[in-house]
Parts: C-alpha cells; sequence; structure tokens
C-alpha cells in the first residue's frame, strides 16, 4: 500500500511559542496515526498540548503540524518559514495559486496569533 502524503507545516514549539517552521511533505502511517517528517515520528498530543498538537516519538519535544494554507497565514506565531525544495513548487503552485514564488525557498509570515 502507498503511503499518503502531504505538503504541511511543522513548527517545532521546543524553545517556546515560536519555534523553527518548515513547510514540507509529510507522510502518514497506514493507521494515519502516526506522521513521518525528516526521519521524525510524531504522534498526536490529543489536545493535552499548549500550542502544540503533536510530539515527535524519540525526543518529546512538542510540534504544531498543520495544513498550509491558501492565502499563508502557515504559522501558528509569525516567523520565518523554510520551505523544503520537494515541496515548493507545489506549495507555491497548487496551495498558494502563485506560480511565479516558486523560487522563494524561505518566507516571513504573519501567524495566526501575534507573540505580544
Amino acid at each position: 500500500m502507498k503511503s499518503i502524503s502531504r505538503i504541511m507545516n511543522v513548527e517545532c514549539k521546543a524553545g517556546g511559542i515560536s519555534g523553527p517552521a518548515r513547510i514540507g511533505r509529510v507522510t502518514f502511517s497506514k493507521t494515519g496515526k502516526t506522521i513521518y517528517y525528516q526521519g521524525k515520528r510524531f504522534r498526536s498530543l490529543k489536545g493535552d498540548g499548549f500550542k502544540a498538537n503533536y510530539y515527535e516519538v524519540e525526543s518529546g519535544e512538542e510540534y504544531w503540524i498543520s495544513g498550509c494554507k491558501k492565502g499563508g497565514g502557515d504559522r501558528l506565531y509569525s516567523g520565518s518559514i523554510e520551505i523544503d525544495d520537494d515541496a515548493r513548487e507545489e506549495y507555491w503552485r497548487v496551495i498558494r495559486g502563485l506560480p511565479d514564488r516558486a523560487h522563494l525557498r524561505v518566507i516571513g509570515r504573519r501567524g495566526k496569533y501575534s507573540v505580544t
């Protein structure tokens, strides 16, 4: 059976509520309960996280993992986002509808919330 993959925002919360973020292609386990990204396994916090919805199985570090939005605002809090090379064209062309920006590898994004 072929793994299901999707381009998503993966934001580490280990250093606080506004950690490093990447947009990349994740894959899901057959059951959909585990997400795989860059050799790491993530499981749901099932609502028990603070500004995080997944944890990395090996380290226990918390992450915010979410789908990318057509209008941007992919991060939970403002900051830059690095876009993986294998996801960049699809992110700009299909998700954002802005194919002329497919060369951009790092973007500054306004998040859903602002840090005060």
